[in-house]
C-alpha cells in the first residue's frame, strides 16, 4: 500500500522508499524513513498534498512523492 491511500487519522509504518536519492535524501533529513510510524493529520481536495506526522515534525508531500512511499496500516 502507497502513503498515498491512506485516509485523514490513519497511522501506518514505512515499509520501503522507492525514490531518487535526493528525494530520500530530504525525506531522511526530515525523519521520514522505513521502520518510521506516521500519521496522516490532513489532505487537500482530490488528494494533490498531504500533511503527514512523523515524531514531533509536520511534513507537507506532493502526491508524487507520497505514491513513492509503501507502507504498512497501524
Amino acid at each position: 500500500m502507497n502513503l498515498s491511500e491512506l485516509r485523514k487519522g490513519n497511522k501506518a509504518e514505512i515499509v520501503k522508499i522507492s525514490a531518487d536519492k535526493a528525494l530520500r535524501d530530504r525525506l531522511h533529513a526530515f525523519g521520514v524513513m522505513r521502520g518510521e510510524e506516521i500519521t496522516i493529520k490532513g489532505c487537500s481536495i482530490a488528494k494533490q498534498t498531504m500533511e503527514i506526522q512523523v515524531g514531533a515534525t509536520l511534513i507537507a508531500l506532493r502526491r508524487e512523492e507520497a505514491e513513492k512511499i509503501e507502507v504498512t496500516q497501524i
